[in-house]
């Protein structure tokens, strides 16, 4: 089967590699010069356990599965990542019970090796903590998220696939039981394909309104959720990954520490109403103010703008979160087209899992 990905980010790629490995002829259409210029280069680079989604979500189950998938790929093919672990911290009690309720989410969702420890147990793993109690995820890791997707990349082309850059999709439709796809850029152009996957991050609202016969109402809206990060200019004073309880939009202004022992924090959520990339220098006032609440010896001064991501949300502020949005022929009525939707965090860690998922439409 001719298969055609739309989308070189973590998820397009997962799919496009696992595609291949079943036996397809895999294309990837992917609009800029490089792979992973998206939503997959710019957030925490963070494994996550899977404790904060809801049991049964695609997400909660996704990114357990995925998770495990995640650590063996990337230990089978060298790709850098560490099991650090991670606190998520409590500095009163209501964020105490919030806490609580993680743990307890956490073990419905089979989240391993989850403990609750009170804060002269925190203080003793992390000294520069300051809270009340903190849930322990030792399953919890950064990677590599771009050496993770060359891997990706090397495997889908051992198998024989490949990438198409600066081609961006213009049109698809449906005719004589094939996949006709227009695409522009320096070679435009028309090919068939038997079946495609929009994995367009940002841009998979688009696709699917670009898409023949796709039903424009179940076309879900596209909320763009700015995330900022900041580094830390100091040396680091944290081992583990450091989270705050969650607030609406996202997991909170957290400490990150990337693979060279770097720390900085984010992302906080800024909604936006058009994709920008600039990182306000003034919101390092609310980054102090956050980040003091459970690490008050922050030095002034010590954060400097370092980049943000958006987030392809498909609810806005104060509703509940959306699972991811994974659209099969049951739901839309076309053969042999997946569309995705929504996939933010955990997409990354979820990437090996919810890629065989969709390979698993195509052949349905």
């Amino acid at each position: 089967m001719q298969v055609l990905v739309v989308g070189a980010g973590v998820i397009g790629l997962a799919v496009a590699r696992t595609a291949a490995r079943a036996g397809h002829d895999v294309t990837v259409a992917e609009a800029t010069g490089g792979i992973g210029n998206g939503v997959s280069s710019r957030n925490s680079e963070v494994i996550h356990g899977g404790l904060y989604y809801p049991t049964g979500s695609l997400r909660a189950r996704h990114s357990t599965r995925g998770r495990h998938m995640l650590y063996e790929f990337c230990a089978l093919h060298s790709v850098a990542h560490k099991k650090c672990g991670k606190l998520v911290v409590a500095t009163d009690q209501a964020e105490l019970a919030k806490v609580e309720s993680l743990l307890a989410q956490g073990r419905k969702n089979g989240v391993e090796g989850l403990e609750l420890v009170g804060g002269k147990a925190a203080r003793a793993l992390e000294a520069e903590l300051r809270c009340i109690g903190a849930l322990l995820s030792p399953e919890s890791g950064i990677v590599d998220s771009h050496g993770f997707m060359l891997a990706l990349l090397g495997e889908l082309e051992d198998q024989g696939g490949m990438i198409a850059f600066e081609t961006p999709v213009e049109r698809v439709s449906f005719i004589a039981e094939r996949w006709q796809v227009r695409f522009g850029g320096r070679e435009p152009g028309v090919a068939a394909f038997d079946a495609v996957v929009n994995a367009a991050g940002l841009g998979a609202q688009t696709l699917a309104h670009r898409t023949d016969g796709y039903p424009a109402g179940q076309v879900p809206p596209l909320v763009l959720a700015k995330g900022n990060y900041f580094a830390y200019t100091g040396r680091p004073v944290f081992s583990r990954l450091i989270y705050p309880t969650p607030v609406d939009g996202g997991l909170g202004v957290h400490v990150t520490i990337d693979l060279a022992g770097r720390m900085r924090f984010g992302p906080d959520v800024e909604w936006i109403d058009q994709e920008s990339y600039t990182v306000d220098p003034r919101r390092a006032d609310a980054f102090y103010q956050r980040i003091r609440s459970y690490w008050p010896g922050l030095p002034d001064g010590s954060l400097m703008p370092d980049y943000c991501g958006i987030r392809p949300k498909l609810t806005g502020p104060g509703e509940k979160p959306a699972d991811f949005g994974i659209v099969a022929e049951a739901a839309h009525g076309l053969p042999r087209l997946v569309c995705l939707f929504g996939i933010e965090s955990p997409g990354l860690t979820a990437s090996l899992s919810l890629a065989e998922e969709v390979v698993g439409y195509l052949s349905a």
